[in-house]
């Protein structure tokens, strides 16, 4: 077997360079990326859900359940925020 032949033949078959393969992936993991970005409503709208919940059954509790629901809505959100950069950043990569 001559390696030199095989090598040559892997670099004629015309297939995609480096550049476009990581062009490509760019692209892809930006659209994943903003899929990302709407998971965290759902998660928000669920611990706002529990907390209601939470305050209609004990009403005393109202205050602790109000700060500790903003407090994790605010860490959810954050990482929405952040897949959003992720996902532009990968854009930009991709589309150079």
């Amino acid at each position: 077997m001559d390696h030199q032949l095989i090598a040559q033949a892997g670099t004629m078959a015309g297939g995609v360079d480096n550049v476009t393969l990581i062009k490509c992936a760019a692209l892809l993991g930006a659209g994943l990326g903003a899929i990302g970005v709407g998971v965290p409503g759902i998660g928000i709208g669920i611990a706002a859900s529990r907390a209601l919940e939470g305050m209609a059954r004990q009403p005393e509790m109202q205050g602790k359940l109000l700060i500790n629901g903003i407090i994790f809505a605010a860490l959810m959100e954050a990482l929405g925020l952040f897949a959003f950069l992720v996902s532009l950043q990968l854009f930009g990569l991709g589309s150079k």
